[in-house]
């Protein structure tokens, strides 16, 4: 069964959580533990000190009535029992008063012999029958002035209030431990939601994109990764409703473009297999018929390379070479038309400038570029060339006079599909291909393309290419006739 990202993170956390909390109450009760021993310890030691100390200063013995007296008010207002035996183990005094168990019984001569050779005794038992339970003991001999040994102080507290002690730390642990992990829970799921609710919203948008609807978009919320997705999704969007905007417009104009040539063509050529165009005239029509002809040439040409392009087909096989060359083939390839349109040429000026790239790929681009530049340049213009070469790249700056580039226009420039004038027709600014496939190209050859305009002035596009080096001959290892001579 599939599980959701949020039951996913709420599992997640409660097994964090859980685990956090068993391994600190794990290192809770062990300190715990440690600290009530630590302390009965002291408390014990200290006490079975200040017995020893008064015993022996020789001014109260077992017999004082002071003592007795002494150890029955300890026994009143504490839980710890004091005794005194002598060398054998026999009970002399207790704070429990003659009828205590101790006088009964003897301490196990193991207990004393410990004592004795330690000098002291700390542990947890029943003293090996004294007690029916475990006990907190605590022992020390006490000595003559000659420092012989005359008897040993013990004093014992019983080992459950321990138990006491971890059942109530217990139960304070796990009910603060019960509320952190409720209001973790309901925390967990808060923000879950938070972050779930925003990943749903682009789900449901992503649904409304696969049938068709671009239109769908994500609020934005905060400034996380998920807000960041958002706008991506956002700008996505926006992206995908103009291609397809742009699809749809284009598909109009090739579908106008297509009929408006092939009428034109099907009109004359019908023309004139009913006689209804002279034969005298025939080689005007056909003329026509020629230049239809080439419009839908130039419209399948630019669809294929863009089917090429986004197969991959075109790989770019670089060499170093003057794209002087390029620029000069181009120019004077369209010298007709400079002169037709009263074009004038600045920065014509060619000198040894090596690139590394595709050259078949950039001539495509720079006639590209130059050709739309002759179509947009208004009557008596001129087109100014601008070549240099800075930080590893060759910069080829072509620029128009004219009416320049639309501003609101100009940062679609290179998408495909896109047409500054949706009115004009193919004739004039093509199919809304060619800048797009220059675009392409470029990058595949490691540059940039990109397009400046003043709007009213002029209008310039800026090709950057990698720069080339100079191509050095293999050094032959001699000269043949000059070897024969010798």
């Amino acid at each position: 069964m599939r599980k959701s990202i949020s039951t996913r993170y709420f599992t997640t956390t409660t097994i964090l959580l859980l685990s956090s909390i068993i391994f600190l109450g794990c290192t809770f009760f062990l300190f715990a533990m440690r600290y009530f021993k630590s302390e009965n310890d002291t408390k014990l030691m200290g006490i079975v000190d200040k017995m020893v100390t008064v015993l022996e200063s020789g001014k109260i013995d077992t017999g004082s009535v002071m003592l007795a007296l002494s150890l029955d008010a300890l026994n009143t207002v504490s839980d710890t029992v004091v005794f005194i035996t002598d060398t054998y183990g026999n009970t002399v005094l207790c704070s429990e008063g003659v009828d205590c168990p101790h006088f009964s019984q003897q301490i196990p001569a193991k207990v004393l012999n410990e004592t004795f050779s330690k000098g002291y005794t700390l542990e947890v038992s029943t003293m090996q029958g004294l007690y029916t339970g475990r006990y907190y003991t605590a022992g020390k001999p006490y000595v003559d002035a000659k420092g012989t040994v005359e008897g040993f102080v013990f004093a014992s507290s019983n080992a459950s209030n321990l138990t006491n002690y971890m059942a109530d730390v217990f139960s304070t642990f796990f009910i603060a431990a019960g509320i952190m992990l409720l209001l973790s829970s309901v925390l967990s799921i808060v923000l879950t939601s938070r972050m779930i609710t925003p990943l749903r919203r682009i789900t449901e948008a992503a649904k409304s994109f696969g049938k068709g609807d671009f239109t769908a978009r994500v609020p934005v919320e905060g400034d996380d990764e998920v807000a960041d997705l958002a706008v991506t999704f956002n700008n996505m969007a926006t992206s995908l409703e103009r291609i397809e905007a742009s699809r749809r417009s284009f598909m109009g104009d090739v579908a106008h473009e297509l009929r408006t040539p092939m009428t034109t063509i099907k009109g004359f050529v019908d023309g004139m297999l009913d006689d209804t165009i002279p034969p005298e005239s025939y080689k005007h029509y056909l003329g026509i018929v020629s230049q239809e002809v080439g419009r839908l040439t130039r419209l399948t040409r630019n669809m294929l390379d863009i089917t090429k392009l986004e197969a991959g087909e075109y790989v770019p096989a670089p060499t170093n070479y003057d794209i002087w060359e390029t620029l000069t083939n181009v120019m004077f390839a369209a010298e007709k038309r400079f002169e037709a349109n009263h074009i004038g040429i600045e920065g014509f000026a060619p000198y040894k400038t090596l690139v590394y790239a595709d050259q078949d790929m950039i001539y495509q681009v720079v006639y590209n570029i130059i050709d739309n530049a002759i179509k947009f340049t208004n009557e008596g213009g001129k087109i100014s060339l601008n070549v240099f070469s800075k930080g590893g790249m060759v910069t080829v700056g072509i620029r128009n006079t004219g009416e320049g580039i639309n501003a609101d226009a100009l940062p679609y420039i290179f998408d495909r599909f896109y047409k500054v004038d949706k009115s004009r027709g193919l004739h004039a600014e093509g199919s809304g291909l060619g800048m797009h496939i220059s675009k392409v190209l470029v990058n595949r050859n490691g540059g940039d393309l990109r397009a400046e305009s003043v709007e009213g002035e002029y209008a310039e596009f800026i090709l950057t290419l990698p720069v080339g080096e100079e191509e050095k001959l293999p050094i032959r290892s001699g000269n043949s006739k000059l070897q024969k001579r010798g």
